[in-house]
């Protein structure tokens, strides 16, 4: 490394700018990895390991190089270790950063120094974990789940509860027409003004830098004011990896500085969820049903009224298989305690770490259906914080969303022959999933919606993930709204129409080789002529 890049890393310390010291080691050490593959002495008498072994298994790669090391990178490869333990104590993740520590007293064994760290971090450890490491940061929750699990409908009960917290909300969703800020209830102690939607672009990638933007605003409109949150909820598309949203509230200064993240939630629909969880995917495409799972602090299995109790034994089980230790609930409608999803101090950066992504705080691009940058360092960072601002490339966005992410995940590049990919596997959405959105200034009639429906439902029920909308009904005074998930599909009048507000239709799609041609011109033969 050189001494610049060092003193790049110290000073990312001294600031307390964690993960910004994080990507200067990571990188220091990988170009250690990648000298001595490629001096010969390593590769030939030890064996070349896996790719970023250096990292992830720091004690493994140290047994097989040390012979060939000069005592002059040891004691370089020393000082990184120990850097980069005490940037990850930093940002909280003690049990790996003694991992590191572990690693830097075997290159220098019986280091005073070293010792003593490794001695301080083990007590701030059992400090931290005997004090529940309460915090003054406002706490965040992110609530994840697989298109039409029943996320909204939760968001829907917290806001409803009369736990007396002030709670903010960050809404994303896929669809190219906005729907689910029509199906919030709004009248609870969430005013209008810390309701914030996106619904320009998947949270997890084009879409990060307005999380973060969202988050600042949340700060100055509130804690500016004097008027602290007790928390704020941040629900995902179902189609989003909950992991670069994660990922913001270490890689953000500001946010580290002010937010802790409290747990991630993913909800579970027990009717759908193992095909989505075994769905065959084109070749380097994220399931994002199982990132989801593996993620996860706490997991909603709902709907258990849709399934069998032998059914729902086996739902379980797959989830275990992805996710051992997340508290589990089973629910119908969303329906749970609000001690089992706020203020749970659940979220633990060891442990993603260590048992679901080494590569978490490896920061790396992002792409679009189908094209675009290399995906990072392993794991499922977002390194990309703004939009497509001035790209003119038409697989961006708009029309049907042809999105995906450039998470990379910790494999390699498998059978890839392109030598700039490295050890950086690319991982983007399923470009076969699109939206279609619905947009009428005019009402419908009933029996052709029901008909609409049926045919909706009984066609394209295997490929559509999920569809929802807001309709204006005639000769019905309530919003008529409708939710469907495959081929299960519910719908009901809700809240009036308010005197002076227009009488429209809003609906989208979202599912597998959608023909919007059909989808419009289907709809428009329920309109009222």
């Amino acid at each position: 490394m050189s001494g610049d890049a060092l003193k790049g890393a110290q000073a990312a310390l001294a600031e307390q700018r964690y993960f910004d010291g994080v990507q200067l080691v990571n990188a220091a050490l990988e170009t250690h990895e990648e000298k001595l593959n490629s001096s010969g002495g390593y590769a030939s008498a030890a064996g070349a390991g896996e790719r970023q072994e250096i990292l992830r298994a720091p004690e493994a790669f140290l047994n097989r190089v040390m012979p060939a090391l000069a005592e002059a990178v040891k004691q370089e490869l020393a000082e990184l270790y120990r850097l980069r333990a005490e940037l990850l104590v930093g940002l909280g993740a003690q049990k790996r950063a003694l991992v590191d520590l572990g690693a830097a007293l075997l290159l220098l064994p019986g280091n005073e120094a070293l010792m003593k760290l490794q001695n301080e971090v083990i007590v701030k450890q059992g400090q931290g974990a005997a004090a529940g490491e309460k915090s003054s940061k406002t706490s965040a929750t992110i609530i994840t789940g697989f298109l039409g699990s029943g996320k909204t409908t939760l968001l829907n009960h917290i806001l409803e509860k009369n736990h007396g917290k002030r709670i903010a909300v960050i809404e994303n969703e896929f669809g190219e027409v906005g729907i689910d800020d029509k199906l919030l209830n709004t009248k609870s102690s969430v005013t209008e003004e810390n309701i914030i939607e996106m619904n320009n672009g998947c949270i997890c990638c084009t879409v990060r830098g307005d999380l973060i933007a969202g988050l600042k605003k949340l700060h100055k409109q509130t804690t500016g004011k004097g008027k602290p949150l007790d928390g704020i909820i941040i629900e995902t598309t179902g189609l989003a990896d909950p992991a670069p949203v994660a990922q913001t509230f270490f890689a953000d200064d500001f946010v580290q500085a002010n937010m802790v993240l409290d747990g991630i939630l993913t909800v579970v629909d027990a009717k759908h969820i193992v095909p989505q969880l075994q769905e065959e995917k084109p070749e380097g495409v994220v399931n994002e049903a199982v990132e989801q799972i593996a993620f996860a602090d706490r997991i909603l299995l709902n709907k258990t009224d849709l399934v069998t109790p032998q059914e729902l034994d086996n739902v379980e089980a797959e989830i275990r298989s992805i996710n051992k230790t997340a508290q589990l609930r089973r629910t119908q409608n969303s329906e749970v305690d609000m001690d089992f999803l706020l203020g749970i101090q659940a979220f633990s950066l060891d442990k993603v770490l260590i048992q679901v992504s080494q590569g978490f705080l490896e920061e790396e691009g992002h792409s679009h259906g189908g094209h675009g940058g290399h995906g990072g360092h392993g794991g499922h960072g977002d390194g990309h914080s703004e939009g497509c601002d001035g790209c003119d490339d038409p697989a961006h966005g708009g029309g049907g969303h042809g999105h995906g992410h450039g998470h990379a995940h910790d494999e390699g590049c498998g059978g890839c022959d392109d030598p700039s990919h490295g050890k950086k596997k690319k991982h983007v959405h399923d470009y076969r999933v699109t939206s279609v959105g619905i947009e009428r200034d005019s009402e419908v009639a009933k029996d052709k919606l029901d008909s609409f429906i049926g045919w909706l439902v009984q066609t394209k029920g295997p490929d559509l993930y999920r569809s929802k909308g807001v309709l204006a009904v005639k000769g019905m005074s309530q919003k008529f709204v409708f939710h469907a998930v495959h081929m299960q599909f519910s719908g009901k009048p809700t809240d009036n129409w308010n005197t002076g507000e227009k009488r429209c239709c809003k609906m989208v799609f979202i599912g597998k080789n959608l023909d919007r041609a059909e989808l419009n011109k289907k709809f428009d033969e329920c309109l009222v002529k």
